[in-house]
């Protein structure tokens, strides 16, 4: 069994609804969710979408590859309305594999951990909060001290605590 670590969010649509509904498509395509952040409202990042995303990280055990996690998640978006118009542009669903494991994977379709997680505050504060010792495999610095060191002031905020 793989520990998986998604983030999963979207800022259009009933975006509660579709963050629930991508929790069980998850449990039921990849894996058991082990473990999961509390709910929170973040500004959006890099510029193209509007309005603010709902986020959550979720931790999940499963026994598929990281390729197989990848495709189930992009099945799962378009399950969820997702639209792959604009890069960072507005979405009803996004999910991300931010650790697969501990394991470095860089094939021109996937690479774990994800690239741009250390400079993303919506993605550091909820992994802070649920495994705050974990080590980036590539930066050797845990959730905690990658927040620590973040430079990205955007506003992310609890909304709502674990279920």
């Amino acid at each position: 069994m793989r520990q998986i670590i998604l983030i999963i969010g979207g800022n259009i649509g009933d975006r509660l609804s579709l963050i629930t509904q991508a929790k069980q498509l998850l449990d039921e395509k990849i894996g058991k969710v082990s473990l999961i952040s509390s709910l929170y409202e973040t500004e959006a990042w890099g510029g193209v979408s509007k309005g603010n995303y709902l986020n959550q990280i979720l931790i999940l055990e499963s026994e598929l590859s990281a390729e197989e996690v990848l495709d189930k998640a992009l099945q799962i978006e378009k399950i969820l309305g997702r639209q792959r118009d604009i890069k960072w542009g507005n979405r009803t669903m996004d999910i991300d594999i931010l650790y697969y494991g501990d394991q470095i994977i860089d094939t021109p379709n996937l690479k774990i951990p994800h690239p741009y997680l250390h400079l993303r505050r919506f993605v550091l504060e909820p992994l802070a909060e649920i495994v705050p010792d974990f080590i980036h495999p590539i930066l050797k610095l845990t959730s905690t001290a990658l927040l620590k060191n973040c430079e990205d002031d955007s506003i992310v905020k609890i909304i709502g605590e674990k279920p």
